[in-house]
Formats: structure tokens, sequence, C-alpha cells
């Protein structure tokens, strides 16, 4: 049950275009899949999703044909199980500071020969063991996206070990905590911040490694794809659906501008 459109995608070197997913509503989810998102950043570090929403909304992408990444609430190997044994395409992990943890990641989300993941065939991910568990161990091992933040300092530092890291997928650059790992907070566009964000890009690369940015905006975007990004995260359902709300209400405040008090 692992859909493994971002895998295939990124092998081809194409751009796939997802969004962090905060609330828990499959219905929502089902709407950004059929509106064309190649895929969801299910949010575990900052929203307050059971492991049970979590798989449900792991379902609704699926049945959809849209791929469902997880960001996990950390490096856990109790959280990395949990998104994984539920179907998802991947997990995308926060928090990082070295190359080493990132290659920790790669031993709990990897399947004997590459990791240690826990052995669990009888899961939703193995299709609730209808699957033979060494099928459904190559397919895990060969589909599952694995990404990792790069999001402060540290991290940024070991950016060249990092690449050399076998079977990562994606390096995300996180430019709200790296500004404020660097001293800026909430200042992405500081010259300092900028700085980093080039010499993480340009190792990026210079290895042949995929990257990953968020989007907020068109100019944003554009600038994304332009620099080589492929895994590109626009907003969140919050901000779309704020953003669409917002516009709604606008629709009718003069209207009510007019209204006389009673």
């Amino acid at each position: 049950m692992i859909n493994s459109l971002i895998k295939r995608r990124l092998e081809n070197d194409e751009p796939v275009f997802g969004t962090f997913v905060k609330f828990a509503s499959p219905n929502l989810v089902e709407m950004i899949g059929l509106s064309g998102f190649d895929f969801i950043i299910i949010d575990s570090e900052h929203a307050n999703l059971t492991h049970g929403e979590m798989e449900e909304l792991i379902r609704a992408a699926q049945l959809v044909g849209m791929a469902a990444i997880v960001r996990t609430a950390d490096a856990g190997e109790a959280n990395i199980l949990h998104a994984l044994d539920s179907g998802a395409s991947g997990i995308q992990v926060p928090s990082l500071s070295s190359a080493a943890e990132a290659r920790a990641v790669i031993r709990r989300a990897k399947y004997h020969p590459i990791g240690e993941r826990g052995w669990a065939p009888g899961c939703r991910a193995g299709d609730y063991a209808f699957t033979p568990p060494k099928t459904y161990i190559e397919r895990a091992n060969r589909d599952t996206t694995v990404a990792v933040h790069v999001e402060n300092a540290r991290m940024a530092a070991d950016i060249e070990a990092l690449c050399q890291v076998e079977h990562l997928d994606v390096a995300f650059i996180g430019t709200g905590d790296l500004s404020q790992s660097l001293g800026y907070p909430g200042e992405a566009d500081h010259p300092e911040v900028l700085k980093v964000v080039d010499k993480v890009v340009d190792a990026c690369k210079r290895a042949g490694r995929h990257f990953g940015m968020v989007a907020s905006n068109p100019d944003n975007l554009k600038a994304a794809v332009e620099r080589g990004a492929r895994y590109i995260a626009w907003q969140s359902d919050m901000v779309m659906y704020k953003n669409a709300l917002k516009g709604a209400a606008d629709r009718f405040a003069p209207f009510r501008a007019n209204r006389r008090e009673v």
C-alpha cells in the first residue's frame, strides 16, 4: 500500500509539489489530492494528530492517488515506525544536527540489509500480511522516501557529509528554524541566512542530491524551481484555508460596513 509516486519522480529528476497538512480531516486531504497536489506532508511535529488520525489521512491521500509523507515529531524509532507501518510513502524528520543522526534515521526507516527497522510485515503498509514478507520488505526498502530537515547551523555546517549519506532522498531546507539558529529569528531573507541556504543548495547540487523548500508565494515557488528544488511544499492546509476564508469574508465586508447598528 505504499504510494511510490514521489520516489519514482525524484529518480527521474522531476519536481513534485505538496503541502503541509495540520488538520485531521480526511475529506480535506481528498480535496487536496483532487485539486492536483502530488503529495501531502502530515505534520505530526507541530500539529496535534494521533497515530490513528495520521493513518486515516494517509488512507485518504492514497484513495485519490496522492503520496503521503509524515513529518515525524522527532527522529525517535517509535515515531518512524508508526508512520511507515501505517503505509506512509515516507518520512520527513526534523531537528537533526549531523549526518550521523541522518544515518540513524535511515537505519530506523529501512529493513535489513539496509537498516534495522522493527520487523512488522503484519501492518497496513504490508497489506495486513496478505503480501509475502519478502516481497513487502523489498518494496518498502525500494519505495520509501526519506527526507531530513536542514534547519539549524550545525546540520548546515555538516551538509557535505549529509550529501554522502546513502539512501537519503531529500535534504529539506527549513529557513524558519534556520534563521533562528543563526540568530535572526523570523528573518528568512536575512543575508546571513541566505548565505547558508546557498551553501546547502550548492552542496546538494555538487553531490547530485535532491533538496526541498517551502514556497509561500508565487515568487518563492518560481525561485525554488529555478534553483533546482525538486521537492516543494506549497504553504499548508491551514494557510490555504485561511486565505480562502479571508477572501470570502472580504467579499461581504463592504456590505457589513454599511450595516446600521440596532
